[in-house]
């Protein structure tokens, strides 16, 4: 078990879901905190509360879209935004949808009986995954917009 993990399980351990997780880590990497941002994060988990796409694929659009993202009226979207967004969704759902029968929280934790064995990984593998996009697209992972 890698850092990563170690670091994952932690805040698990500390109630915050996966999207809200990868974010934290995120955050952390960036040396910033936002607890508005985190409990936001919130609405995501378990496939926003009703068991639809896998919080750890829509926390990693959120974090692409932290970095390359509009968040004020003076800026622009990041012109790679949406083919990162793109790369990160087809990425996933290659690797996940023939493995466990869909991208959705519901199909990869089988409705809850596996999260604990699934989800840890799941969740490991999108935000390396996220962190390699930015770095392909050049964005510096230790700062913000």
């Amino acid at each position: 078990m890698d850092d990563l993990m170690f670091r994952m399980m932690d805040l698990k351990a500390k109630g915050y879901y996966c999207s809200q997780i990868m974010m934290l880590l995120t955050l952390e990497s960036q040396e910033k905190t936002n607890p508005d941002l985190v409990r936001a994060m919130a609405g995501l988990a378990f496939g926003v509360g009703i068991g639809d796409v896998c919080g750890a694929l829509t926390g990693g659009a959120c974090i692409l879209s932290l970095y390359a993202g509009k968040g004020t009226n003076d800026e622009e979207e990041h012109c790679r935004l949406m083919g990162m967004l793109h790369e990160l969704g087809d990425w996933f759902r290659a690797t996940y949808s023939g493995q466990y029968g869909g991208i959705s929280c519901d199909a990869i934790s089988e409705e809850g009986a596996l999260r604990n064995e699934r989800c840890g990984g799941v969740v490991a593998a999108t935000y390396r995954k996220v962190m390699e996009i930015l770095m392909e697209n050049e964005f510096n992972l230790f700062e913000g917009r």
